[in-house]
């Protein structure tokens, strides 16, 4: 049974472009009229997620920053070790002309990048580091190894007395693997990485917004 939904945001239930699915907001919307929260899960800064989740109506609570921050009813937890972004981030600027995205003072747990480098140059350059390096399709992420979606949304989950197993997660890029593999039911829309389809157990028909609509239909009623 499905208790509780569990989506990333950008890719996922916006385009290419970052634009909100007029589907996907009737889709998530319905859910929360049936009485199944949602939760965003994403690696977006969390005052972001918090202004998003409000406009969208849902109540399942936040995952920020790939894990890094997360929010259930009014309490934050930071858990993710910025000063080991930090350190990376210095060393990558004397090889790359790397540069944070827009906002990122705001970020308490990670630091997020500008795609003008390649993943894999980045991933190269900071091989001895700790950190962990995603690629969204939108930025470049340097975050905690000791962090992300998926341990983080197993907190919040414990929280609201969820188990994981009731939960149906929906995704479409590398950072969102984690997050899926702890999910009862995993979804990638038909946009997603190879490596999360390779472990959905549905691929939607339809890419992006369209997707989520299509999955919460199948599986929500």
């Amino acid at each position: 049974m499905i208790n509780a939904i569990a989506l990333d945001i950008d890719g996922t239930i916006t385009d290419n472009k970052r634009r909100l699915c007029p589907n996907a907001i009737e889709a998530i919307q319905n859910a929360e009229r049936m009485g199944i929260p949602v939760i965003i899960v994403t690696g977006n800064i969390l005052a972001f997620s918090k202004f998003l989740s409000m406009l969208l109506g849902t109540t399942g609570g936040l995952v920020a920053e790939n894990g890094g921050v997360i929010q259930c009813d009014d309490k934050k937890f930071v858990l993710g070790d910025i000063k080991k972004s930090k350190k990376a981030y210095k060393y990558l600027e004397t090889l790359y002309p790397v540069q944070m995205v827009e906002h990122s003072f705001e970020r308490v747990s990670e630091i997020a990048l500008y795609r003008n480098v390649s993943s894999k140059l980045i991933k190269e350059a900071l091989k001895e580091y700790d950190v962990e390096i995603y690629d969204s399709g939108f930025a470049v992420h340097l975050t905690d190894p000791e962090v992300n979606k998926g341990s983080s949304l197993l907190k919040l989950l414990k929280n609201k007395g969820i188990s994981s197993e009731e939960v149906l997660a929906v995704g479409d890029s590398e950072n969102d693997l984690d997050f899926l593999k702890i999910a009862g039911v995993k979804v990638a829309v038909a946009n997603a990485h190879p490596e999360l389809k390779a472990i959905a157990d549905y691929v939607t028909k339809k890419p992006y917004g369209n997707g989520v609509k299509e999955v919460l239909e199948r599986f929500v009623k």
